[in-house]
């Protein structure tokens, strides 16, 4: 978000000290490289951004029933890490409202207080080309939502030592549309 120059708007009520924006930071393990009461630059890692949020005087609340952004997707290098971000945010109260594995990512999605979403993946496939190569076939085809699973389940697997692989296959269990996401 941009704002140019310094802001006009007179709140009727008082308005914070600082942007702390405590659930990206909780949610990322970040900190504010830059803050003002309109601005938050975070970062969680060597990166001098990752997320920029800003305040805009005069916008109305998000209306979930109208276009925009679907979600930010953030990555995580192995099924543990996975596993390990989901058991850190439950532990500090948020808690996913979706967990499907697409087949070329497993993935946990969460709601921030505005109702964006916020999805953390790991890759299933070892190369872009096998990922590519299943989705262009008629699995993915059917069912390009994928197949919900537990988090708890998912940790519970990976502590009795499945492997990897076995979790990371997706379970077909035929079409999917759209209408039956369960957060919807």
């Amino acid at each position: 978000m941009v704002i140019n120059g310094p802001s006009t708007y007179s709140p009727i009520v008082k308005s914070p000290s600082a942007l702390a924006h405590v659930f990206y930071k909780d949610f990322l393990g970040a900190h504010a490289s830059y803050e003002t009461n309109t601005l938050s630059f975070l970062t969680y890692d060597n990166e001098h951004h990752r997320v920029a949020i800003g305040y805009i005087p005069g916008t109305a609340p998000k209306s979930h029933a109208s276009c925009g952004l679907e979600h930010l997707a953030f990555s995580f290098d192995t099924l543990d890490d996975l596993a390990l971000t989901y058991r850190q945010r439950k532990e500090i109260g948020i808690l996913p409202i979706w967990s499907v594995n697409h087949g070329p990512t497993t993935s946990i999605f969460y709601r921030d207080p505005d109702g964006n979403m916020l999805e953390t993946q790991t890759d299933n496939f070892n190369t872009v080309e096998e990922a590519n190569e299943f989705m262009a076939g008629p699995l993915f085809g059917g069912n390009p939502f994928g197949t919900d699973f537990d988090p708890e389940d998912l940790c519970s697997r990976l502590n009795a030592g499945e492997s990897h692989e076995s979790i990371m296959k997706r379970v077909e269990n035929g079409p999917r549309g759209i209408e039956t996401l369960p957060f919807l």
